[in-house]
């Protein structure tokens, strides 16, 4: 049999071979054996120092014929092997998108969450700006700048944790409006600000007290700034809060950063100033504390007290929750406690 003759036989059973094959690895080795330095074309070609100079060029030619044959024979059955499994593993994963979906539960944000965000939304809308600050504070910017030096008697209203002597857990918001007032360009503008957040207390946790809760505090300061702008500013919100027929009172009160202080009361929302188990009779509720900015709080963060004044209030959005739901245990709120907190669900 000629060498001519052992190739054309040679690419008959290859071909025959790769046809039959079903497994890429399989085909790889068809290809190593085939086409490999060790592979039969090599060995026939091998023979061909026993051919004339003129037989010679014709069946290396037709070698190489054979070899990019059987190369192209392999590609395309690689190919159709790769395509085969690619469709295989795509069957077994199909998905049927028109089936319906699974119903997934959703959730919704926390009461204390619902509560501050309405409060904040309430004052964005009367042009307010929402600042938020550290919760780890100086005692520089926690009790100092609120007009409470180290040796204040007023500092004894509150136990506070302290980290360091210089550092501790902020015991109100104050700090965020300190920080902002000292950083605030009044020429472009008044300062209109509410500070969000959590505050910390060593009080001994109970139904109405507890070491973490919740604070928004709300400051403005501008030129020709008043007591009536800050009772306007508070019944706009008691009203947006609790129904447009509330009305407020202030109270004579006492805190160290505002002079004069108030102690505001809403008339209840529940019995309409008639008497009823949430005002305890009186028909009015205690809901938060304010008054004008002390002088020396402005003059601590720079700012000419004899030229801009300004108001400032505190309340609790964990008060305000408990009074608009008629919940009477404030651990309640931190208890997460399923059952409890889905009463509040927002569907949005």
């Amino acid at each position: 049999m000629s060498l001519q003759e052992k190739l054309e036989a040679l690419k008959d059973q290859t071909l025959a071979k790769i046809e039959e094959v079903t497994d890429l690895a399989v085909l790889n080795q068809i290809r190593v054996e085939t086409l490999g330095k060790k592979g039969p074309i090599t060995e026939v070609l091998r023979g061909m120092k026993d051919l004339s100079a003129e037989e010679r060029p014709k069946v290396g030619s037709f070698a190489n014929e054979i070899r990019d044959l059987l190369s192209e024979s392999l590609e395309a059955r690689k190919s159709a092997l790769e395509a085969s499994a690619l469709n295989a593993a795509l069957a077994k994963e199909r998905l049927d998108v028109t089936l319906s979906g699974k119903q997934m539960p959703i959730g919704t944000r926390h009461v204390l969450t619902q509560i501050m965000e309405e409060i904040e939304d309430i004052f964005v809308g009367m042009g307010y700006q929402v600042i938020e600050g550290y919760e780890v504070e100086r005692d520089h910017y926690n009790f100092e700048r609120m007009n409470l030096p180290k040796d204040h008697p007023a500092r004894d209203m509150q136990d506070t944790f302290y980290i360091t002597e210089e550092v501790l857990l902020r015991t109100h918001t104050s700090p965020v409006q300190a920080r902002t007032m000292e950083q605030h360009d009044f020429s472009k503008g008044p300062l209109r600000m509410v500070s969000p957040g959590k505050v910390f207390r060593r009080d001994t946790d109970d139904a109405t007290h507890s070491h973490q809760f919740h604070q928004i505090e709300g400051l403005v300061i501008d030129k020709h700034i008043t007591m009536g702008d800050l009772k306007g500013t508070l019944e706009v919100l008691m009203q947006e809060m609790f129904g447009a027929d509330r009305e407020i009172r202030l109270r004579p009160s006492y805190f160290p950063f505002t002079e004069p202080s108030v102690e505001v009361d809403v008339s209840c929302f529940k019995c309409g100033g008639e008497g009823c188990n949430v005002c305890k009779q009186t028909g009015w509720i205690e809901i938060l504390g304010a008054g004008m900015v002390h002088p020396n709080v402005l003059e601590m963060s720079g700012i000419d007290s004899s030229v801009y004044s300004g108001f400032a209030f505190g309340l609790g959005p964990d008060r305000i929750a408990m009074l608009r739901y008629g919940v009477n245990d404030i651990r309640n709120f931190y208890q997460n406690d399923i059952r409890f907190l889905s009463q509040f669900d927002v569907k949005e």
